[in-house]
């Protein structure tokens, strides 16, 4: 880890600029995949309170269509015409790189602080590398990155009706993964947790599982909870520091930064291929003066 404090917080303009032309190229801002029809049905499934939608946030505000359609205009740049309902989403890049300098001077303090610190995500095949060095590199800077494990299995809907899950760890990230839960076996030498395929979900239930068992067993509690979308706001419905990612279609992240749950949400797609969020972990480190 480099000594802190480092120049300009580890950024520079010229860092800022080619991300930022990085983001459009790759779709991670910009004209993003997220289709307008599909944000529009779920700013009203969360109007109406839908659980799906809801990502284990309890809203304080009523929160209509429309106040969602202007809350996602602020904070991701997608069009605020009630007119416009086809075509893709755009996220506004310059909002994406202010919430990033958000996000690192976050994990910069948990560095400076030693702070313990839980990952989690529920899009394993997309931003699970991106966590991952994080992760590394916060454990690096001395925190106790957390990975506790709840024995057994959660049950979490499917497309095929309720199926049996469990939550196991690759990299220090915790994902949830199909089947029950065994006693602990290894897929490889950074993973636990049992075996069972990596599985997408937005359920809130697995970071409650994973606070559950470590207050169960005396272990240590996280002081900053790093993720995306029931990871995150499951774990500032609980009253813990949370930061992480979410995409146009996903209102909980930004409704829940905006009542105060969460400290900060990361307007950026959260489908694409694994590789095009390398130029973020290098963007977020050298911010957060954690580069090595």
């Amino acid at each position: 880890m480099s000594d802190r404090p480092c120049p300009s917080g580890g950024t520079s303009a010229r860092l800022r600029e080619e991300l930022r032309g990085r983001l459009e190229a790759s779709g991670l801002a910009g004209a993003v995949s997220a289709r307008r029809e599909k944000s529009l049905l779920r700013y009203r499934m969360f109007a109406d309170r839908d659980p799906r939608v809801l990502l284990g946030l309890e809203p304080e505000g009523e929160w209509t269509p429309a106040e969602l359609l202007r809350l996602m205009a602020e904070k991701c740049g997608v069009s605020a015409d009630p007119g416009c309902a086809a075509g893709r989403e755009t996220i506004d890049p310059d909002r994406t790189l202010a919430a990033l300098d958000r996000f690192a001077d976050r994990l910069g303090r948990a560095a400076e602080r030693r702070e313990p610190v839980l990952f989690g995500t529920g899009h394993p095949g997309n931003l699970l590398p991106f966590y991952r060095g994080l992760a590394a590199a916060l454990s690096a800077a001395g925190c106790p990155v957390l990975t506790p494990v709840r024995r057994g299995h959660i049950d979490l809907p499917t497309r095929f009706g309720v199926r049996p899950h469990h939550v196991g760890h690759t990299g220090r990230v915790a994902v949830v993964r199909s089947g029950p839960g065994g006693t602990g076996g290894t897929r490889g030498p950074e993973s636990q947790g049992g075996g069972g395929g990596e599985v997408h979900t937005h359920s809130p239930l697995p970071v409650r599982a994973v606070l559950d068992a470590a207050a169960g067993t005396g272990g240590l509690l996280p002081e900053l909870v790093v993720g995306d979308h029931g990871w995150v706001c499951g774990a500032g419905q609980l009253g813990l520091d949370a930061v992480g990612l979410a995409d146009a279609d996903d209102p909980a992240v930004f409704v829940a930064e905006e009542e105060g749950r969460v400290l900060v949400a990361v307007p950026l797609d959260d489908g694409v291929r694994a590789p095009y969020y390398r130029p973020l972990t290098r963007y977020v480190l050298n911010r957060a003066c954690l580069s090595r």
